[in-house]
């Protein structure tokens, strides 16, 4: 399988299902309401609009949303086990922890 494949299927798999990593939401959509909130992350896991453009990798670790006038923008970042560098090889699980954050665009 390619690389940047792997990478992709497991960054899905983070963002649709909260598998394979750590899913954090920063201050700023902490601070809306509820259903603003659960919309964003809503729009975060459905988010198939992937293009060469926003895209150009293929690795499916970025992408912004905008839902009910709130901009929002999520990103994977990849670390080593002891999240204290940059991982590797991020299409390898056991040299990587993948680290969904999910923003305001003004957080940026």
């Amino acid at each position: 399988m390619c690389r940047n494949h792997k990478i992709s299927q497991l960054n899905d798999q983070l963002r649709k299902h909260g598998l394979g990593g750590k899913v954090f939401i920063t201050q700023g959509i902490q601070s809306l309401d509820e259903w603003r909130r659960e919309a964003v992350i809503n729009a975060v896991r459905e988010f198939n609009a992937f293009t060469p453009n926003n895209d150009p990798y293929g690795e499916h670790d970025m992408g912004n949303v905008v839902v009910a006038g709130a901009k929002a923008m999520w990103k994977i970042d990849y670390y080593d086990p002891s999240m204290t560098v940059g991982s590797e090889e991020p299409a390898d699980c056991a040299k990587t922890v993948r680290v969904l954050t999910i923003m305001l665009a003004e957080e940026y």
